[in-house]
């Protein structure tokens, strides 16, 4: 058994880094979207060379690929500690989270109120502040402007009997702190609400216990946890037979089909089941044996955190040091929940001139607002100009890192 995340072998699993074209390449944009994992990658081929025809039919290769998405669906759900029936596909965590918003609002009454934060992307945002327009209050859990945290006592201040919805982020895509998922349902829940929690930026760096969590929604994308482009939803059964079904009448009875209208992208959701080859492939690698799935995937979570610490630790010192460029967030490791490898900083030249010039030294790095415009807003930076945004997931390395810092020595 490996207590320490083996890189070599993580790296040996995404074809990027045998690429020639991407040699030399340090990539610090993976918030916006991981590399690939050759799991995911052999099965989107093998799909549309073998099983490209309408699913679930009654010959071969229509048996073959109806199967092989019911096969992502299920071992997903497995590693994530919920039912089957509990997780859908669809084109975009934007696209799914909109559909939800229908959901509610054929569900809800004018006068109930929902929360939403100023921490989130606009797509667990906006169309929740939307409601507004069917008459529902919309309330605003509003970050701390120097820390960029969202408060318990600040939510506490906005609770009450007529909430019926919380919506936040597991940890934002600019601030990189984590919320804490659990007090927060359990503080919703007390007063008769549910929560939507937008995983987006906290599922590639372990993919999420969401039994434990106690949300009733979670909500991620794979492109950005080594998998093709879909949005991958997780809806607890009792929430889900309450909303109001958004596909074909007659799915109406199949949870995992109502909040799909627009159907699925068959060879993409076929694809995702190698995100569960490629968590198997990790924990058969650093540890072996046989374990329930749930546990194989908390395991490997924190092989992943272990390294992705280690390796943001001295980055987060670096930048702490400098007086050209302010960390939004914390500049540390501490506190009483985990920060991700995302660290946007609000810097003395032009976030675009420095991602242009860090270009020139291999580092492929982030400049713009994210979607997170009231985030950055918040924190007292001008969304227009945008920040500029290095991030990384369990592939960096050490070496890379060094080089990151050695670029934004020539460049900040």
């Amino acid at each position: 058994m490996t207590t320490s995340l083996d890189v070599d072998f993580v790296r040996s699993q995404f074809p990027a880094f045998a690429e020639p074209s991407l040699q030399g390449r340090a990539f610090f944009e993976n918030a916006g979207g991981s590399y690939t994992c050759r799991q995911v990658i052999d099965r989107l081929h093998r799909f549309y060379t073998e099983r490209k025809v309408q699913p679930y039919g009654r010959y071969a290769a229509s048996a073959a690929g109806g199967a092989e998405m019911d096969e992502a669906r299920e071992r997903l759900a497995a590693l994530m500690n919920v039912e089957p029936d509990e997780l859908s596909f669809g084109p975009s965590t934007r696209q799914n989270t909109y559909v939800l918003a229908q959901a509610f609002a054929d569900t809800l009454s004018p006068g109930d109120a929902v929360i939403v934060t100023d921490q989130d992307h606009e797509a667990n945002s906006g169309a929740w502040r939307r409601l507004e327009s069917r008459g529902m209050e919309i309330r605003e859990w509003h970050i701390d402007p120097e820390s960029g945290k969202l408060a318990l006592d600040r939510l506490a201040g906005i609770l009450d009997d007529r909430v019926r919805l919380v919506c936040f982020p597991h940890c934002s895509n600019i601030v990189g702190q984590e919320n804490p998922v659990a007090a927060i349902a359990a503080m919703a829940h007390e007063v008769g609400a549910v929560t939507c929690c937008d995983g987006v930026s906290y599922a590639p760096h372990g993919l999420p216990d969401v039994g434990g969590l106690g949300t009733d929604i979670y909500l991620f994308s794979s492109y950005k946890t080594y998998g093709p482009h879909q949005g991958i939803m997780v809806v607890r059964r009792d929430l889900a037979d309450r909303l109001a079904n958004q596909a074909h009448f007659f799915n109406a009875g199949s949870r995992y089909k109502r909040f799909t209208p627009a159907g699925p992208d068959h060879a993409q959701v076929a694809a995702c089941a190698g995100m569960a080859d490629y968590i198997d492939a990790l924990y058969a690698h650093h540890h072996g044996g046989d374990t329930a799935p749930a546990e194989r995937a908390r395991a490997v979570a924190r092989l992943q955190r272990g390294h992705e610490d280690r390796v943001l630790a001295p980055l987060l010192d670096y930048l702490g040091s400098r007086n050209d460029a302010r960390i939004l967030g914390s500049a540390s490791l501490g506190g009483e929940t985990g920060r991700v490898p995302t660290v946007a900083l609000h810097t003395a030249k032009p976030a675009h001139e420095i991602a242009t010039a860090l270009s020139g030294h291999g580092v492929m790095a982030g400049e713009g607002d994210f979607y997170a415009v009231r985030t950055i807003g918040a924190m007292g930076c001008d969304p227009d100009a945008g920040v500029l945004r290095l991030s990384f997931v369990h592939y960096t390395t050490d070496a890379e890192v060094q080089q990151l810092m050695k670029g934004l020595d020539a460049c900040l």
